[in-house]
């Protein structure tokens, strides 16, 4: 098993949408507690190391810290703030950024040790602790509180509802991921059964969706940006609806790392939430335009007038908290999901998976 590596941990995540309920839970704590002798190949390089905008980057002192995300979206804004307007080297961080292309794949490298942090889905860190993971992983901040994908049409539609997606063929996420069990949550709150009142086709791979949207897959799509933009620039597709408003707020993604991590480098995660929640406060006191300008260097394939839209659009429904502070409330909330979206064996307890002592002490 160990000798297969990624590619059977890549197998095993895409066979479980077709497991029933029961199996899917036994499957994915087998995942995620295969995930800490997995060691993770091919997680491709994305963004560049935080340095100041003054000549001479990084502090010759700084800790190197390797930063694992989930996917790199503009969604994430205040983070690639941070980055480019210097914070993490003004904290001593010398901050490595990889991109993991999918959940299962960031919480791999936090286990093995490849990532000293991850930026991904909660869901993913209750995963592992049901799993029976020893040194599990324990989130720190919470970075956005909506969902940050948007329902794509093959045609304009001006007045929108959700029960028209009965008996359409739709492309969703990955199963047990939070895109999915969002939108999963959305279609429950609509009365409308994932089930058995349309097609959701999940065999599609994170970040791919779009481009099948064009090759003429699907009636309908969720997609993140800048997919659903490209989508309309091209013609192929047109935003008919947000699911960060239609799901209200939502603890989305937050930033975790071991426990044993966060014993021993207590300094490090309070430098690394300092840096974080100066980006949080550039992106509540400045315009799309002046985030989208700061963000540019990550995004050099995107024109700036479509970025500022599309931080536009994730600045106007509220994506961003305030501050870092992963609340009780919102971890309940996250269970809910999880549970009703049949992904939850039992509760896992707040105290085990949370902490706010960094985030409460970046807000002061």
């Amino acid at each position: 098993m160990r000798a297969q590596g990624a590619h059977l941990f890549t197998a095993v995540a895409y066979d479980i949408q077709t497991m029933q309920s029961e199996d899917i839970m036994k499957r994915k704590l087998l995942i995620f507690s295969m995930a800490a002798v997995l060691l993770t190949m091919g997680l491709a390089a994305c963004g560049r190391a935080a340095g100041t905008k003054e000549e001479g980057g990084v502090q010759e002192n700084a800790v190197k810290v390797r930063l694992n995300e989930v996917a790199h979206s503009i969604f994430y804004a205040p983070m690639y703030v941070a980055i480019e307007e210097g914070y993490f080297a003004e904290e001593g961080i010398d901050l490595e950024l990889v991109t993991g292309f999918g959940a299962d794949k960031t919480m791999t490298a936090v286990l093995s040790g490849e990532a000293d942090i991850g930026f991904m889905g909660s869901e993913s860190t209750i995963y592992t602790y049901l799993g029976e993971t020893s040194d599990y992983v324990v989130n720190f901040a919470q970075l956005t509180q909506r969902a940050g994908n948007f329902l794509v049409a093959r045609e304009p539609v001006d007045d929108f509802s959700w029960d028209m997606l009965k008996g359409k063929n739709v492309l969703g996420g990955r199963a047990g991921g939070m895109p999915e069990l969002v939108f999963e949550y959305i279609l429950k709150q609509n009365s409308i059964d994932p089930k058995s009142d349309l097609s959701i086709d999940q065999s599609i791979d994170f970040g791919s969706t779009a481009a099948a949207f064009s090759g003429g897959q699907g009636d309908f799509t969720v997609e993140f940006e800048p997919h659903a933009t490209s989508l309309e620039e091209k013609g192929d597709g047109y935003v008919v609806a947000s699911l960060g408003e239609a799901s209200g707020y939502v603890p989305y993604t937050a930033f975790s790392a071991k426990k044993s991590y966060l014993e021993e480098n207590p300094q490090v995660i309070q430098s690394f939430t300092n840096a974080l929640q100066k980006g949080m406060d550039y992106v509540a006191s400045h315009t799309p335009e002046e985030i989208a300008a700061a963000i540019l260097p990550q995004f050099a394939e995107t024109d700036e007038a479509v970025l500022a839209s599309i931080v536009k659009r994730y600045h106007d429904q509220d994506t961003w908290k305030k501050d870092l502070i992963f609340r009780e409330e919102a971890f309940t909330l996250l269970q809910d999901i999880l549970e009703e979206g049949g992904e939850l064996s039992k509760r896992v307890p707040y105290e085990e998976l949370v902490t706010t002592e960094f985030a409460q002490k970046a807000a002061e």
